[in-house]
């Protein structure tokens, strides 16, 4: 049985006011054309198809279009969705008996009935060629606090926060209710949310547990898991083992991405053996650091981009998305108008500055000390360093921290 793993499409996402939808075109298409070349039985998103929890009707077309196309490339076809941070829960399960009806299963939230999990509603069965159920998906979406039992309720086995432990108490009563491991067919568990170990992209992904814990173990999955089809971090990554895995976005969503090789992940179950295969997509329009290394002057910048020998008619939405990397040394105010001004000369798009800064500060305290400046600091660390400053030079807890991360997603979600 040939499985796909995919996640984080975040269709409707633009990139310094740029819209990505001809990018998502290219990209879905050709995750459908790997569809039918592997001639796939499953296909497995695992959250944060939107960028935006209300969605442009352009956006939602591409991803009934997609679901379309997918199942009449393979007709076959076990299509499961469950929601991420990005998505409207209830929206994206608006359709689900529609589509159910295409053997295509929405998970937006987790769903009790009479208090106890609705096993129909998370236990997709996986059948093959002959009709036969060859193995099951434990269907799970982003666990807010409406799907985490009470925190109260729950017994802190390894020292984890009241968080971690909630969430590992979810998977165990999905488990225990479904009764997804009960007949030996393989198991698939799907997750969104970042596990610990994993390599998140700065700045691109929100720190999205309840009261904004950072991570959880590897070990919160159930044992009897044959892959664990993860999604909320963009970088292709396995955790711990091969098959606990995030299959990625499909192309750069930020300029943090830009030394990932995006795509799929082509799962194949044959009897007791789990193959795991990285599928690379194309990326449908460059993007490109400027300079390939280091950093360059803004006097330096007009030659870096006329070597770049681009076409003076690129379509907007073909040109290269840029990062562009400059010394704070002679770096004058307001040098991000002065970088549009000479961007808008060649057929680029910028997505980002970066300015590297200075070995030595060049900003002093009345006793002539070095200071250092906010701008080369991580918002976790300016709050590490006020928490230490006003109680004594404590650091924070985890309770601390997953304050901090929750007034951080709320401010993000703001901006």
């Amino acid at each position: 049985m040939r499985i796909i793993h995919t996640a984080d499409w975040h269709i409707g996402q633009t990139l310094a006011g740029f819209t990505r939808e001809n990018e998502h075109r290219a990209a879905l298409a050709e995750l459908v054309s790997i569809a039918a070349a592997r001639s796939v039985d499953a296909v497995i998103i695992a959250g944060d198809i939107f960028d935006h929890q209300n969605p442009s009707g352009e956006a939602q077309r591409l991803y009934f279009e997609t679901i379309v196309a997918l199942k009449r490339a393979c007709p076959r076809m076990t299509i499961v969705v469950t929601a991420g941070n990005h998505d409207a829960a209830g929206r994206l399960e608006a359709p689900a008996e529609l589509l159910r009806s295409l053997d295509v299963h929405v998970v937006g939230n987790v769903r009790r009935v009479a208090g106890r999990i609705d096993a129909a509603h998370h236990l997709v069965n996986l059948r093959g060629a002959t009709g036969t159920i060859e193995a099951r998906v434990l269907a799970v979406s982003y666990p807010t606090a409406a799907c985490l039992p009470p925190f109260g309720s729950i017994a802190d086995s390894e020292g984890h926060s009241s968080t971690v432990e909630a969430t590992r108490a979810l998977y165990d009563e999905l488990m225990r209710e479904t009764g997804a491991d009960r007949d030996g067919a393989p198991l698939i568990v799907t997750g969104h949310l970042h596990v610990l170990g994993a390599m998140e992209s700065e700045g691109a992904e929100r720190r999205i547990l309840v009261g904004g814990q950072h991570a959880v173990p590897v070990s919160i999955f159930p044992e009897q898991a044959r892959y664990v089809a993860l999604g909320h971090l963009h970088k292709p990554q396995s955790i711990g083992r091969a098959t606990v895995r995030y299959s990625g976005s499909l192309f750069p969503l930020s300029a943090t991405e830009l030394g990932y090789r995006h795509g799929v992940t082509l799962v194949t179950l044959d009897g007791g053996r789990v193959e795991v295969e990285e599928i690379p997509i194309s990326r449908p329009v460059a993007f490109l650091r400027v300079p390939g290394s280091g950093d360059i002057g803004l006097d330096e910048l007009p030659d870096r981009l006329a070597a770049l020998g681009l076409a003076s008619d690129l379509a907007l939405d073909q040109r290269p998305f840029l990062q562009i990397h400059l010394s704070r040394n002679g770096l004058p105010p307001g040098h991000r108008e002065l970088v549009d001004r000479i961007a808008a000369k060649f057929p680029v798009r910028v997505a980002g500055i970066a300015v590297t800064p200075s070995q030595q500060s060049d900003v002093r305290d009345e006793a002539g000390n070095e200071t250092i400046r906010l701008a080369d600091l991580q918002p976790e660390h300016i709050f590490e360093l006020a928490f230490a400053q006003a109680f004594g030079g404590r650091e924070p807890n985890d309770e601390h921290r997953a304050a901090f991360h929750q007034a951080l997603a709320a401010v993000a979600a703001e901006a």
